[in-house]
């Protein structure tokens, strides 16, 4: 997702462009967001808890925190990127991400999308250590293998469809 041809979210040799960034952005936010709510849904179902339809999602199954999480973790340079493990120590930019887009909710709109308050180490009900550190291993693995597998995907969205 970086502009330098170092890229190391590109295939090789590939250098990403300012008109494949912007559309990139786009539907990476989308993509991760809806994985995101999806794994919601699995973790709901394996542990058996209650999960109801929260208003944190978008129009669409789409859960922005996540979205916002991986454009974080995609957005790195790559110089930060160029191990696994190294990337996995940045997961904390996706307990960032989620504080952040909690406080913004909080503050801007006066609402609580989720409350880690029930939670074991949680920081002012907005995230929490343990999900923080299986968020981080998780950002790695999504950065290093799924997303070259779906970037090809990705940037073959039509500009008109991106624009639509």
């Amino acid at each position: 997702m970086a502009l330098a041809s170092g890229d190391t979210h590109s295939p090789p040799g590939h250098t990403v462009s300012r008109k494949e960034t912007l559309p990139m952005y786009l539907w990476s936010f989308l993509t991760y967001g809806f994985l995101g709510y999806l794994l919601e849904k699995v973790y709901a179902l394996v542990t058996r808890s209650r999960h109801t339809v929260r208003k944190g999602y978008l129009l669409l199954p789409v859960c922005p925190v996540y979205g916002l999480a991986m454009l974080a973790v995609l957005a790195l340079p790559p110089d930060m990127t160029d191990t696994f493990w190294h990337l996995a120590l940045y997961g904390g930019l996706t307990a960032t991400a989620e504080y952040a887009v909690h406080f913004c909710c909080d503050r801007l709109l006066g609402v609580m999308f989720w409350d880690y308050s029930s939670t074991k180490m949680d920081l002012n009900r907005r995230v929490c250590l343990p999900f923080a550190l299986i968020w981080g291993p998780l950002a790695a693995m999504t950065a290093r293998y799924i997303h070259p597998l779906l970037r090809p995907w990705l940037t073959a969205v039509p500009p008109w469809l991106t624009l639509a």
